[in-house]
């Protein structure tokens, strides 16, 4: 764990719960979080491996990042709860 998330804490979700999209089983639970800091935060599928050598030559990511997929429907959910610019 990166020391800057150590007193992070999860303030928010955005969008709708998992269970209110369809998951009953707890086994697709894709999810938005807004973070204490301001930050947030992502819980989805892994895909570095399969999606890091499509990244646009302007697209850089650190060795301690990933890239996480998400559903269309836990974005669109989600948007009304995120913040405008």
């Amino acid at each position: 764990m990166h020391d800057e998330f150590q007193s992070v804490r999860i303030a928010r979700r955005l969008g709708d719960p998992p269970r209110k999209r369809g998951s009953y089983t707890q086994e697709t639970c894709p999810d938005l979080f807004e973070l204490s800091d301001g930050n947030f935060a992502v819980i989805g599928t892994e895909a570095t491996t399969a999606l890091d050598p499509h990244l646009p030559q302007d697209a850089a990511r650190a060795d301690y990042e990933r890239i996480v997929v998400i559903s269309r429907e836990t974005l669109i959910r989600a948007k009304k709860d995120i913040p405008d610019a």
